[in-house]
């Protein structure tokens, strides 16, 4: 069964006095049992702190941490069975990749014919079976990170924890391993927990995520939601590109900087806001709900979207994308109709 894991007021502070800096500050997180799990942030939000105190790398200041109701918050690492995989790979560079597969089972004393079955069951969950003989500077650095995962899995933990571990490798690559990362995670049944400062790791991934700023969580939820139903200008702008319009919202309407709109969202307060709509929610027709006409001052053609920017207003401009565009699309001086659904228009704080 797999494990639920708890963060109940955690915080961690390093140093003291005045010189005392706080890295995590008073989170709480409930983790579903066999839940990817994601830590996302900005370098230096403290998810990383979060993670190894998760791990027992670190001890936290304050707060308590369980795995499936019993408190590990101060037991050492390899009393709480978790499996770790770091940003480095941290593989042994004289051992072979099955060897350095079971390094984790020898330390355990496993007998060795269960090693042996449970190596090459981690290794073709990774589909690395074939490379077992080679040494790790004989893989690519794929091939060397999909070692340091069935390393971290062969254990059987209740807990895989992974510390960005695909910030080495190249744009390609980190996209290839996202799909297989989760198959494999999801296919183990493990609840992971998984830190990345990258946004699109995060949205195609994770089950849910945890956004964190400066030591604080400030939204939870799947990444549908997040991403479509920011709570505030600093999540809308880290999840993706976005326009911000100020607006006054009353109880009746939403007055902008671009004239009128409809939202199907309630706004946070009556009275100033902001106002956060995608590029994407941004349709090039003449037709639809929430109309603004303006014209093109920048134009991208990037093969499968073309970005513009278009001044609606005096001193407003908007960024809009057009997936698919036709051959001869739009030009920088062309007047075009724009149309956004209620539902894109989100009502966000304006602090």
């Amino acid at each position: 069964m797999p494990t639920a894991i708890g963060i109940q007021d955690i915080t961690k502070t390093f140093g003291s006095g005045p010189t005392a800096a706080t890295a995590v500050d008073h989170i709480n997180l409930d983790i579903q049992p066999g839940e990817l799990f994601f830590l996302l942030g900005p370098s230096g939000c403290g998810k990383t702190t979060l993670l190894r105190m998760i791990a027992g790398f670190i001890e936290p200041t304050g707060g308590r941490i369980s795995f499936d109701g019993r408190d590990v918050t101060y037991l050492p690492p390899n009393k709480r069975n978790t499996g770790m995989v770091f940003q480095s790979y941290a593989l042994w560079p004289h051992m072979s990749v099955e060897t350095n597969v079971a390094f984790g089972l020898s330390i355990r004393k496993v007998a060795a014919a269960d090693r042996d079955r449970r190596v090459a069951e981690a290794l073709g969950a990774v589909r690395m079976s074939e490379y077992a003989k080679r040494k790790p500077n004989q893989l690519s650095g794929g091939q060397q990170q999909r070692v340091a995962l069935a390393r971290a899995l062969v254990i059987r933990p209740d807990v895989l924890l992974l510390d960005e571990p695909l910030s080495n490798l190249d744009a390609k690559l980190r996209i290839e391993l996202r799909s297989e990362i989760r198959r494999i995670c999801k296919e183990a049944g493990i609840t992971t927990v998984y830190v990345t400062h990258d946004q699109k790791e995060a949205l195609s991934m994770a089950d849910r995520v945890a956004i964190i700023s400066r030591g604080q969580v400030v939204q939870l939820g799947p990444p549908a939601a997040l991403y479509r139903n920011p709570q505030s200008k600093f999540v809308a702008e880290f999840l993706g590109e976005t326009n911000f319009i100020s607006a006054n919202a009353t109880a009746t309407s939403i007055e902008t900087q671009a004239g009128p709109l409809v939202s199907s969202h309630k706004p946070p307060t009556l009275g100033d806001c902001l106002i956060s709509i995608r590029p994407e929610a941004l349709r090039l027709t003449s037709s639809g709900p929430n109309r603004l006409s303006g014209k093109i001052v920048e134009s991208t053609y990037l093969g499968e979207i073309a970005q513009y920017v278009v001044e609606v207003r005096p001193g407003l401009r908007l960024r809009a994308a057009d997936l698919n565009p036709t051959a001869t699309g739009h030009a920088i001086g062309d007047t075009i109709m724009l149309s956004v659904d209620p539902a894109d228009v989100v009502l966000i704080s304006n602090r």
